[in-house]
């Protein structure tokens, strides 16, 4: 029935089948989260180096209505270029498959595919969590649900910045999702290594994250875990400056009444502007750094699946 809707790139479907590491990676940051050519530049970037780390990059978007787990650079550059690529989480699937469209898939959809095709571990810039406001709009990320019930480890920068950390850490705590702070104690914010929030237990090597993910697997404890892996400090942006430049952009957002999936690339591309571009030069080294670490714990479970 999958393969009714599912393509696997030869070289993914292979690894998979013999155990040796393969790494997710999401495609709204090539079609929403940068612009052209950083987009395409930096996705390539990062399938050079999850395999300089020992593992196999696998892009996944869906194109054309099928859902494709390992791009090629071809497709890549399309959907960092193309203007009609649609931003796809869980509730989209349907339409998009059955309408026959293309799609960047978010967090929450990745994690779905990457399952779907049997990949365990997941790299991303930051999840999506319970926005500012909340309590009056609802407005909850659909990437805390598929944490809650899709079982792929991700790999991110904690939570991004323009979120309601506090609330996104208390949902995952209700829901039985592992925080986990590589080589920290307190939960990075996307562009900075600072929140004021503790993560639920501190890790200091891929080994000791690849040996939770296998027992939680072992144990049939349903869902995913979040690696909370800090930007590095070089790249790191002031606290007060970034949270400051969140602030403007989010008062901006409300004025022009930006709501729902539009809100975090509207808020993504103010804060770029309002930093004059810092942002997105932070942006892009923190997600190489989650893909290397993504490829070293993957590298690790597939030794512990052998």
């Amino acid at each position: 029935m999958l393969e009714n809707y599912l393509d696997i790139n030869e070289e993914i479907m292979s690894a998979i089948s013999k155990n040796k590491p393969v790494v997710a990676l999401e495609s709204t940051i090539i079609s929403h989260g940068m612009p052209y050519p950083q987009n395409v530049e930096t996705a390539i970037r990062i399938h050079k180096i999850v395999r300089e780390n020992g593992a196999i990059p696998a892009t996944i978007a869906i194109i054309d209505g099928r859902l494709k787990v390992g791009l090629t650079e071809k497709e890549i550059g399309f959907l960092g270029e193309a203007e009609n690529i649609l931003k796809v989480s869980r509730r989209d699937l349907p339409y998009i498959i059955a309408n026959k469209l293309h799609g960047g898939t978010t967090v929450a959809s990745t994690m779905i595919i990457a399952n779907l095709a049997g990949i365990k571990v997941f790299a991303t810039g930051g999840i999506g969590g319970v926005h500012r406001g909340a309590e009056k709009t609802f407005d909850i990320s659909a990437d805390l649900q598929e944490l809650a019930s899709t079982s792929v480890a991700v790999v991110c920068a904690g939570a991004k910045s323009i979120l309601d950390l506090g609330l996104t850490l208390e949902y995952l705590e209700t829901h039985g999702v592992p925080v986990l702070g590589y080589k920290t104690l307190e939960l990075p914010a996307f562009y900075t290594r600072k929140s004021g929030f503790n993560v639920d237990y501190q890790v200091n090597s891929p080994l000791e994250i690849a040996k939770m993910i296998k027992i939680k697997s072992d144990l049939s404890l349903k869902g995913g875990m979040v690696i909370a892996n800090p930007i590095p400090e070089e790249f790191s942006m002031d606290y007060d400056k970034i949270n400051s430049s969140i602030e403007e952009a989010l008062k901006l957002a409300d004025e022009k009444g930006v709501k729902g999936k539009e809100t975090t690339p509207f808020l993504l591309s103010q804060i770029k502007e309002i930093t004059k571009g810092k942002s997105l030069d932070s942006n892009i080294e923190l997600v190489c750094n989650n893909a290397k670490l993504a490829a070293q714990i993957a590298f690790e479970l597939s030794r512990l699946f052998a």
